[in-house]
């Protein structure tokens, strides 16, 4: 007994021993690649010998040299000139006596070959016959003809349903959680590799810590944090920031999608969340992260508005049972990211389910530096490159844009064969991200003197007016869907507007077909963009803000459930609706006639302007300053409208 089991051991010892062979790992278990094409071979075998099966009963064989009829063949049998007869099946194969000459006949079933030779009274001992039994191999060819179309059958069919749910594993695997696993053998991400955004890494570092030690804090009676939500604009670093809270730990961490969960069964979300925080359990301490959450955690009812999901509602009630309900769940940490928080359902975002809320927003000037310099890291920049520039040429971009941004340059650069990016290349990348790239359209002359004054309007208008930023660059080279644009990006970074600022941007925006108005007593509708940015100023300064006679009312209806209601003044009453519509009016009409004076004293500077911009397209600070002169900034003037465009 012992010596078998030695030899098995010694066996099993030098099986391990053995190379791998090609497409197997070393435990013999074939890669997933080598499985994809055995599956491959063995559905076009199966096909081949279903065809193969299929022609064979078809044809009834293959027929070697010439078919002669039953008559004849008898005739030549007893003409003497047949030597040996072959018999197989209802096939007969005729061997000459006349040297290599063969043929074959084929008889009725069930007759025999010598019922057939005495009933034309021909002696059956003149010729050989020689009856091969060939019932064994028709036997087999009915077997394989009735199985075989089963078989294949019934292969395409369980490869149909293994392949019904995007790729996934099995017949009944639905139900199975496609959460992806970075594991902390995979390159991990660290708070380093993460610029700005101080304020939420400190936030996260402590559920680090939960992770790392958790007895440091249940000693004093504190619980690890169950979920934390992030919340911000597109683009901020939501996604990567949580990454690098499971590089810092050291955990398992597990991503999906919130649409990954939905499926066409009902049921289906429901049992991929039991399945997830499963496997995240057996892997804990671990971080279970889940983007776009308001896809699944949009908030339930909503009072027939948008109708009920109920594949939805299910899931989202199994996320709320998992997080926070009778059974303990203890080292697994949730993450969600959302830019709408306000989709979400209350029960989803509440103490003992999402304990802390982390807000990001966009990068201020000292982020964006740091943002710059992570992605300016394999790029090769020329010395007069500054950083603090950029950053403050890049006010309103998220990181994700400025990646974007110094890319673009990249692009730009290598497209004109140089070696270096230059400070042109990320101007006309920045103007590329926010704006879109050039149009090399043919324009008329009148179309591109409209669009010279248009934006001249609009670049001396905010030029006079002492809290607008400076003029960064003007231009009548198309892009996107403008004709034209004027740019002034904010000096430093805003947080508030002031009455007086929002009165001078609704006046630069009006700008341009002030100055249509002015030099051709006409206007046209490329001011469309300009008046809808400036009726939206001021309807938001009369019914969110109390900027106006009316007083400090907001008035401004707020969504339900994530939608309007039927309209956004039906709370308000007619009487009051009209007051409202006379105060913007008011304040349009203001802020028209103050950028129309502003024209008419300058309307010499406005005429060189636009022949500068006809001769040259586009303009920067400096040489628009050479014409116009320099701009004086009221200490009270900070950030401005990013663009105003025709």
């Amino acid at each position: 007994m012992a010596n078998g089991e030695s030899k098995r051991n010694t066996t099993k010892n030098l099986i391990d021993k053995l190379p791998a062979l090609p497409g197997m790992k070393k435990n013999g278990k074939p890669q997933n690649k080598m499985m994809g094409l055995l599956k491959g071979f063995a559905v076009y075998i199966l096909i081949a010998l279903a065809a193969l099966v299929f022609f064979a009963g078809l044809s009834g064989g293959y027929d070697s040299g010439t078919v002669v009829p039953i008559s004849q063949a008898v005739n030549e049998i007893r003409e003497g000139k047949v030597e040996k007869l072959a018999v197989e099946g209802d096939k007969i194969s005729l061997q000459y006596k006349e040297q290599g000459k063969t043929a074959s006949a084929y008889k009725e079933s069930g007759e025999s070959i010598y019922g057939i030779l005495e009933s034309s009274q021909v002696d059956p001992k003149s010729v050989t016959i020689d009856v091969k039994d060939n019932s064994w191999q028709n036997a087999w060819l009915g077997i394989l003809g009735a199985i075989l179309p089963i078989v294949i059958m019934f292969g395409l069919l369980l490869y149909l349903l293994r392949h019904a749910s995007g790729g996934q594993q099995g017949i009944f695997s639905f139900g199975q959680s496609r959460a992806k696993l970075f594991n902390k053998d995979a390159p991990q991400i660290k708070f380093t590799d993460v610029a700005g955004i101080y304020e939420s890494k400190k936030e996260l570092e402590e559920v680090v810590d939960f992770l790392k030690n958790p007895k440091k804090y249940s000693d004093l009676g504190a619980r690890t944090p169950k979920g934390v939500l992030l919340v911000g604009p597109p683009g901020t670093g939501k996604t990567m920031l949580a990454r690098a809270v499971s590089g810092e730990a050291s955990v398992p961490f597990f991503s999906i999608a919130g649409s990954e969960f939905m499926e066409m069964l009902v049921g289906v979300g429901a049992a991929r969340v039991r399945d997830m925080f499963a496997t995240a359990k057996k892997a804990a301490p671990a971080i279970i992260f889940i983007d776009e959450v308001e896809s699944i955690g949009r908030a339930r009812g909503g009072g027939g508005m948008g109708g009920g999901h109920d594949e939805r509602e299910q899931t989202l009630n199994q996320i709320l049972v998992e997080m926070d309900g009778f059974a303990p769940n203890e080292s697994v940490i949730v993450m969600a990211a959302t830019n709408r928080p306000d989709l979400l359902d209350p029960a989803l975002v509440r103490p003992g389910r999402f304990d802390r809320r982390v807000v990001i927003g966009m990068p201020d000037l000292s982020e964006r530096k740091e943002i710059i310099k992570i992605h300016m890291k394999g790029k090769p920049f020329a010395k007069e490159v500054d950083i603090e520039r950029i950053a403050r040429r890049t006010v309103g971009f998220s990181g994700a844009d400025l990646a974007n941004m110094l890319n673009e340059a990249a692009i730009l650069t290598a497209r004109e064969s140089r070696k270096e990016i230059t400070n042109r290349d990320l101007e006309e990348a920045a103007t590329k991200v926010k704006l879109g790239p050039q149009r090399k359209r043919m324009q008329s002359e009148e179309d591109r003197s409209l669009a010279a004054y248009h934006e001249g309007g609009h670049a001396l208008v905010g030029h006079f007016l002492p809290h607008m930023d400076p003029m960064h660059k003007i231009t009548i080279v198309s892009r996107g869907m403008t004709g034209g644009h004027t740019m002034f990006p904010p000096t430093e970074d805003r947080s508030n507007e002031t009455k007086t600022r929002l009165m001078e941007q609704i006046t630069t925006a009006l700008g341009g077909q002030a100055a249509e108005d002015l030099i051709f007593n006409d206007i046209s509708t490329g001011a469309s963009n300009d008046l809808e940015v400036a009726n939206s100023i001021a309807r938001d300064m009369v019914m969110e803000y109390g900027m106006s006679d009316l007083g400090p009312l907001n008035l401004k209806s707020r969504p339900i459930y994530g939608l309007y209601s039927s309209g956004e003044g039906t709370a308000i009453s007619e009487n009051l609706q009209a007051k409202i519509d006379n105060e913007v009016k008011k304040i349009m009409d203001s802020a028209f006639k103050q950028a129309k004076e502003i024209l008419l004293k300058n309307k010499l500077k406005l005429d060189k302007v636009a022949k500068q911009l006809l001769e040259t397209e586009t303009l920067d600070t400096d040489e628009f300053e050479k014409i116009v002169g320099k701009k004086k900034i009221n200490g009270l003037a900070r950030a401005a409208q990013s663009s105003v465009m025709m």
